[in-house]
């Protein structure tokens, strides 16, 4: 080969063959490159073809409609996947069967990291939302008689959130005063006026001829025909204290940057008919926040931290 290169000079038409394959190469490498490269301009402008998988839960919501033609017109074709109940888009998303969630809160993923083992990531914000107590026989918290039995979601997170709520309506006490790892464990009975009891988020609505009220989450509200005006008692998401509870995209750790994940999380906060349907979905209650994601994982390790203390 070293004899080869010495000679290549006199023989002209040799080596500009060869000079042209050397360009040919280099080329199809660079083709290749663009190509094969996962989060470059392409990717970001959703021009690199690949179908987004979103999990949801509550793929009805009519703001997914919405929000699928916005991310089209800007060139990413998004696919909502519903899943029935909150336990599941995590775990999909962790197995590679979705590119993003998006359905929780920060205390809610916190819960769920710590847990498992796992590192998903919050990639960008959506809304803060109430959580409200509802019920069919009572108009009001004070009409709810002593010794009446309330239901709370029993995920730990949504949990701690209903018990505090009950406790600022006045129908429970909790020995530690309240935060967001409150449980069951931690009510005083013998200063509380009702008894509380927790079921799956997604059946606390259905509960209510059962029950005398219920902690019912956001997305369960108008499946089970009611109204957000039909609670009797909601908390504050525009409190200090409900930063945490954010709802937000999450991604795998090592997806935290890919830009056309923070592209779709600009077209959701940006686009007012989304941003507008969701008001209409939560009727008007919820808070949208636009929070910078970087300030998101720094608050989620945060949370992460006092909820592996408490384990």
């Amino acid at each position: 080969m070293s004899d080869q290169l010495i000679e290549a000079p006199r023989k002209k038409r040799g080596g500009l063959i060869a000079a042209v394959a050397v360009v040919v190469i280099a080329i199809v490498a660079a083709l290749a490159y663009v190509l094969t490269s996962g989060d470059d301009d392409s990717s970001a402008s959703g021009t690199s073809g690949k179908t987004v998988r979103i999990g949801v839960v509550g793929a009805s919501d009519p703001y997914w409609t919405v929000y699928k033609k916005a991310a089209a017109d800007e060139g990413i074709d998004v696919d909502i996947v519903d899943f029935t109940d909150y336990t599941q888009p995590n775990p999909a998303l962790d197995a590679d069967e979705l590119d993003l969630n998006q359905f929780q809160h920060l205390v809610y993923l916190a819960d769920y990291n710590v847990a498992n083992g796992k590192k998903l990531v919050p990639v960008g914000s959506t809304a803060v939302y109430p959580l409200g107590l509802y019920s069919k026989e009572y108009s009001s918290v004070d009409e709810i008689p002593a010794g009446a039995t309330v239901a709370v979601p029993d995920d730990a997170s949504n949990q701690a959130r209903g018990l505090r709520l009950l406790q600022t309506a006045g129908l429970i006490t909790l020995k530690d005063g309240g935060t967001i790892f409150s449980d069951l464990s931690g009510v005083d009975t013998s200063a509380s006026k009702v008894k509380v009891k927790d079921l799956s988020a997604d059946i606390t609505a259905t509960s209510l001829d059962d029950v005398a009220a219920a902690i019912i989450n956001n997305d369960f509200v108008e499946k089970a025909g009611l109204t957000f005006a039909d609670a009797i008692a909601k908390d504050g998401p525009s409190e200090p204290g409900a930063a945490p509870y954010v709802n937000v995209f999450a991604a795998r750790d090592a997806d935290k940057d890919n830009k056309t994940y923070r592209k779709l999380v600009e077209i959701f906060q940006d686009t007012k008919a989304v941003t507008d349907s969701l008001q209409d979905v939560s009727g008007d209650t919820a808070v949208l926040v636009k929070e910078p994601a970087a300030d998101l994982q720094s608050l989620l390790a945060d949370v992460e931290k006092d909820t592996a203390a408490t384990k």
